[in-house]
């Protein structure tokens, strides 16, 4: 208990009425029209909660106000979680809003926790009577309205995953005091006439109340009835309703729900694009192998004109070796009979004596140059003379001629020949075709 006795200052008795406050009244519930909205730089919110008879003032931090999901303005009617408190320096009474919600949403809270607590007891939502969607599924069905723009979200995503589909539209009102009874009627007719393999339910975003039919329990039990696996795919990531619980398969949005629908599809088209990828490099490594193989192997299929240009160019690379192979000899006798002389002329000795004896030395020197040119010569006039005995067009020169069958095979042995045959002989000059008489695979010597 206060002292009656003791002064209090101002500051001091504002401190004792605000613990007061905030120790007697719990986190409560106050209901009225939102009036006086100011918001300041700081992003703190400020307003009066009204009634016919009273207004309190208000007050909702930064981090609180943005977190509500909709606009605040004055006139609306909202329900507010507040803590009872003082405003110390001016000492006025003030609710601390924790969160607001739209007055009448928390009966619609009520009956959907209700609901949903009381279907979850009846088996609704267990997890054991959910069923796996198709993984190829060919005809989707899709419960929703005509002019929703979650219907064409979910087509273009249809349309751009999975294009082969065939997409069956079972229309409906999507919100509004009717909209429960038809979307439960239509599932039950796509149900019936089991013309799809897949049922998405599907609606936009919204506030509780636009979603509301499909927090009823006729649309549960019609899911909950229907033999086609279902995708309720209703409002935004955050917005859940009792028919997402029943559903086989929750989607955070109807475009997701499409996707969900279409994961088969997709993440087979995603894999065969990525086999397809991987065939195209074994099949572009096996043919750079072959290639390389071939070229391989061509390399010895070389004709014999191109044996020989290529002999006749390795003699002809020979002979200018052989050259400048003389000439740098030459050269080098040349530069050491050069510095000789020099050396000579340096030291001049008796060159009178040694002149006779020194123009001997250069005429051996000379001659000994020529007889190593002239050997080098004629080993190469030997290597020119082997080389053109290999050539077939000499052999035939003297006498001889190729002989071949009808399919143009060498014919190397008599006794593959036989009376009457014809065969094709290669000349010198000119081709003949003559017809066998007798044939025999004797060797006879070659008269010289």
């Amino acid at each position: 208990m206060l002292d009656p006795s003791i002064v209090l200052s101002v500051s001091e008795l504002n401190r004792l009425v605000r613990r007061t406050l905030e120790q007697g009244f719990p986190l409560l519930w106050v209901t009225g029209e939102i009036s006086n909205l100011t918001r300041a730089a700081s992003g703190h919110v400020y307003f009066s909660i009204k009634d016919d008879s009273a207004q309190a003032r208000c007050v909702m931090f930064r981090a609180r106000a943005m977190a509500i999901p909709w606009k605040l303005e004055n006139g609306l009617q909202v329900e507010a979680r507040a803590t009872v408190s003082l405003y110390e320096p001016r000492g006025e009474f003030q609710l601390s809003i924790e969160t607001l919600r739209q007055a009448g949403l928390g009966r619609l809270f009520e009956a959907f926790a209700r609901l949903k607590a009381r279907l979850a007891g009846e088996g609704l939502f267990a997890a054991e009577r959910k069923r796996e969607l198709p993984r190829f599924p060919r005809r989707i069905g899709i419960v929703s309205s005509p002019k929703a723009a979650a219907l064409r979200d979910v087509l273009v995503t249809l349309r751009r995953r999975a294009p082969h589909l065939q997409v069956i539209l079972y229309p409906t009102l999507v919100q509004g005091d009717k909209a429960a009874a038809e979307i439960a009627q239509a599932i039950a007719v796509a149900a019936r006439r089991n013309e799809c393999d897949l049922l998405l339910i599907v609606r936009g975003g919204g506030s509780i109340e636009d979603l509301w039919a499909f927090n009823e329990e006729v649309v549960a039990r019609a899911i909950l009835a229907s033999a086609l696996p279902t995708v309720c795919g209703v409002g935004h990531e955050t917005d859940t309703t009792i028919a997402d619980y029943v559903a086989d398969l929750r989607a955070a949005t109807p475009t997701a729900a499409a996707e969900l629908a279409t994961r088969g599809w997709h993440d087979a088209a995603g894999l065969l694009a990525e086999r397809g990828g991987t065939l195209a490099r074994a099949m572009q490594s096996r043919i750079v192998v072959q290639q390389q193989r071939l070229d391989q192997i061509s390399l010895h299929l070389i004709h014999p004109a191109v044996h020989l240009n290529q002999s006749h160019s390795r003699l002809t690379l020979l002979s200018s070796l052989l050259d400048a192979s003389l000439a740098r000899h030459l050269g080098r006798y040349r530069e050491r009979l050069n510095r000789a002389v020099r050396i000579f002329e340096r030291v001049r000795p008796r060159t009178d004596r040694h002149n006779g004896r020194l123009g001997l030395l250069a005429q051996r020197l000379a001659a000994a140059a020529r007889h190593q040119q002239q050997r080098r010569h004629i080993r190469l006039g030997s290597l020119a003379a082997a080389l053109r005995q290999l050539d077939p067009e000499a052999t035939l020169a003297r006498g001889y001629s190729i002989v071949r069958d009808r399919n143009g095979a060498l014919i190397t042995d008599g006794a593959s020949l036989h009376p009457g045959q014809v065969v094709s002989l290669q000349l010198a000059r000119g081709s003949a075709e003559a017809s066998i008489v007798s044939a025999a695979s004797a060797v006879r010597p070659i008269a010289t």
